[in-house]
């Protein structure tokens, strides 16, 4: 069993959790299941590992290119509050569990369990009607120690192995119904990729690309439609749009929070020229967000053809869940900047919301929920709702990342240890669960384990729904995109 656990761990620290080698993993099983030849197995490996490398440098400094912003902002005017980040959310949890004698090590285990049990719905998608595997590894790892800290938070007086196979039921179901429910919306988007997203904002996509087809859908003029006339035909141009617009909103609060003090911190040199430090970290944007796009467009060919192997071989009909970055190579490029801009109009609004309100917990906004949630949200509700939708459903989305977070993240007390997860289904869906669960328990344990098996039978009525409303095409749009366009264009 020891060495076992140990191989577990090894996969799961240098695989499973690395998103670039699990990929790889998949898109080399892949071709192997096709019968490809070894070189290009090879070929196809580097290239998707290689790819999701290029994208994680498009990530990683946009998050550094933002840094200055986040810490100014916390700093600058001495705010002491919790940062709604991943990261921040994920050290949050580490610390916690330490304060209360627990070990991180069984978020590990709640991992395997969780992934486990997404595989098993999927083989036995003839009963369950779920479709996708999420392979997205840090943001599991992620969501395993927020789902066990609020878990946990509810039933504190359980043994690990309890609380580990009712975290693992939970959020195990919640990766395949919620990568499950993004397929349609992500196989329209994309013109049948053959790819869903698997990240935090599962039922966000869901319910914003609804609202967005049912508010605009009906004279919708997205993005790419339109064409600006004469000098305004400069924002035709995605890289020179993004380029002028990041430079007015980090122009405006870099120079609210003066040079002076960047200097102090050591983002800015004495000798260096102020207006070339913001004009230098506008353009930068504009530059990993054209690294992040060139990773999608390198490694999602690899994983979509790869994967029919997987699909037809192992678990028939089942699409790979990936990053929400993924989409961003598709439709309008322009909305993901449309989406960070008015995400983060909606976030710093609730934000000042929570001042005027002297709310007992002040967030900030972290740049992953800020930008990977509501350019997301963009790019889809664009395709549902047009250019409206693209704005008006981050703004949206934006609002309840602060306040959902701000509220859950004071009630299971995270609060205390300065970062919250944040993104929208953790800001909107997991606290209702929470609050549910919480109720529930109040009445005893037995009680709390009925809500568990409600919440659990909840979600995997989801795809029920799905399925009973479009069972011609249901499974086709995976198996079979023309066939699937052409039946329902009959």
């Amino acid at each position: 069993m020891e060495i076992i656990i140990k191989g577990w761990t090894y996969f799961a620290t240098n695989i499973l959790t690395v998103p670039a080698y699990f990929i790889g993993l998949i898109v080399l099983v892949g071709y192997v299941l096709l019968r490809k030849p070894w070189y290009e197995v090879l070929a196809g490996f580097i290239k998707a590992t290689v790819g999701y490398l290029i994208l994680g440098v498009g990530s990683g400094g946009l998050v550094n290119n933002f840094r200055p912003i986040l810490v100014g902002l916390k700093d600058r005017f001495q705010l002491t509050a919790t940062v709604i980040d991943p990261y921040f959310g994920q050290n949050a949890v580490t610390a916690g569990l330490t304060a209360i004698g627990k070990s991180f090590s069984a978020v590990m285990t709640l991992l395997l369990i969780a992934f486990i049990l997404n595989i098993v719905l999927v083989a036995l998608k003839k009963w369950t009607k779920l479709r996708s595997i999420f392979t997205t590894g840090h943001v599991q790892l992620q969501q395993a120690s927020t789902a066990f800290w609020l878990i946990l938070f509810v039933f504190p007086a359980l043994q690990e192995t309890q609380y580990l196979i009712i975290m693992g039921l939970v959020l195990g179901v919640y990766w395949a119904v919620g990568s499950n429910l993004t397929v349609e919306y992500t196989q329209d988007l994309t013109e049948g990729a053959g790819f869903c997203v698997a990240h935090q904002q599962m039922f966000g996509i869901a319910v914003f690309s609804e609202l967005s087809k049912k508010l605009f859908g009906k004279n919708k003029k997205r993005l790419e439609d339109i064409k600006l006339p004469g000098f305004l035909s400069i924002f035709n141009e995605n890289m020179v749009a993004t380029a002028i617009l990041m430079t007015i909103f980090f122009g405006i609060i870099l120079l609210v929070l003066g040079k002076p003090y960047l200097v102090e911190k050591g983002f800015l040199k004495e000798t260096a020229a102020f207006e070339f430090y913001i004009l230098t970290t506008s353009l930068n944007f504009a530059v990993y967000l054209s690294i992040l796009q060139l990773g999608v467009r390198t490694f999602v060919t690899e994983l979509t053809q790869s994967f029919q192997g997987i699909s037809t071989r192992l678990l028939p009909g089942a699409v790979a869940g990936i990053d929400c970055a993924a989409v961003y190579g598709f439709g309008s490029p322009n909305a993901v900047t449309i989406g960070f801009l008015f995400g983060a109009l909606g976030q710093f609004l609730a934000i000042m919301a929570l001042i005027v309100l002297k709310s007992p917990v002040l967030i900030i906004a972290g740049f992953v929920p800020v930008f990977f949630d509501n350019a997301t949200i963009a790019v889809f509700a664009n395709n549902k709702g047009g250019v409206k939708a693209a704005m008006l459903m981050p703004f949206i989305a934006g609002l309840c990342q602060v306040f959902g977070s701000a509220i859950i993240a004071q009630f299971v007390g995270l609060a205390a240890y300065g970062g919250y997860l944040g993104m929208w289904d953790w800001a909107v869906v997991w606290p209702v669960f929470t609050y549910f669960l919480h109720f529930m328990a109040a009445y005893g344990d037995i009680v709390g384990y009925v809500g568990v098996g409600i919440i659990v039978i909840g979600m995997l009525a989801i795809p029920q729904i799905q399925y009973a409303r479009h069972k011609d095409t249901y499974f086709l749009i995976t198996d079979d995109y023309d066939a699937y366009l052409k039946k329902v264009a009959q």
